[in-house]
């Protein structure tokens, strides 16, 4: 086996150097977005708060009304004021949309690699989204909650954004042994997507439990305690949307080791991943919408 073929230490240093720079010249969240998201942290905040700061913003405002009255919603009658648009979707998911759509613009203004073409790679992403919210969902978890789990599904591979052309020879090498990409990458490059999806969680002030679920997907039992569950959920979502072969984020040989902790911590029972499967795709293609705003 080649030093290549490894990645040596020097390869991997230089690697580590290059993500690092990427990542420090990605721009911050929009003030906007901040204020959306800090409002939406208090537990005293009103609906009439947060019309306040997006009505000052005439993209964000027009992105909540379309997505009220987009496909995902399938309201009879269109949603004209910003004001009924926030009531209706509730705060959490205006605070979610807000921010899937800053990090998602952000993202695509990233350097295109040729391993993961982008509208697969977030297909992928939505596709876990929407299954981590369905899950929760059949669990029990309150509506209202639910949209917290599909935003930590949509981003939870943001890790691989930075990744250049030189994450193809991962991407060849974890197919070609049927291993997890994660084991691939600390190999090749000495860093996993999991730890620099954390490093952009952090930059942009994402919560704890949303920079949990990006950092410990495939490595739950390592997670901090409080951050477990979401993590776990997520982790089950991204295994299941591989398997099912929804977009493409190069894993089709995920680690299937921790899937008995992972559905021990949840409460999830085989049973609900078939109960799911009738609404994925029908989810899939109205949560697409995230794509489009």
């Amino acid at each position: 086996m080649t030093d290549t073929e490894t990645g040596t230490g020097t390869d991997k240093a230089t690697n580590r150097k290059a993500i690092n720079r990427f990542i420090k010249r990605m721009p911050s969240l929009s003030t906007t977005t901040g204020k959306v998201l800090e409002i939406c942290s208090r537990t005293d905040a009103s609906p009439n708060e947060l019309n306040k700061v997006i009505s000052l913003d005439p993209v964000l405002t027009g992105q909540v009304l379309k997505l009220i009255n987009s496909a995902y919603y399938s309201l009879v009658n269109k949603v004209t004021t910003l004001t009924r648009a926030i009531t209706m979707l509730g705060m959490n998911t205006v605070k979610n949309m807000a921010l899937s759509t800053a990090i998602i613009r952000s993202a695509s203004g990233a350097k295109k690699s040729r391993a993961l073409p982008t509208k697969k790679f977030w297909a992928h992403s939505i596709g876990t989204g929407v299954c981590a919210k369905l899950l929760a969902k059949a669990n029990g978890v309150p509506v209202m909650e639910c949209e917290e789990y599909f935003v930590a599904g949509l981003l939870h591979d943001l890790g691989k954004i930075p990744f250049g052309d030189e994450y193809i020879e991962v991407l060849h090498k974890a197919t070609e042994k049927q291993q997890s990409l994660v084991d691939i990458e600390h190999e090749i490059l000495g860093v996993d997507h999991q730890e620099i999806g954390r490093l952009i969680a952090e930059k942009w002030k994402l919560n704890e439990a949303m920079t949990g679920a990006i950092a410990f997907h495939h490595d739950v039992e390592a997670a901090p305690e409080e951050q477990r569950v979401l993590a776990a959920y997520v982790g089950l979502a991204n295994i299941y949307t591989n398997i099912l072969e929804f977009g493409y984020a190069g894993d089709p040989f995920p680690d299937m080791s921790a899937v008995p902790l992972m559905l021990e911590l949840t409460g999830l029972e085989w049973g609900m991943f078939s109960e799911i499967a009738k609404s994925v795709d029908e989810e899939i293609q109205k949560a697409q919408i995230f794509l489009q705003i």
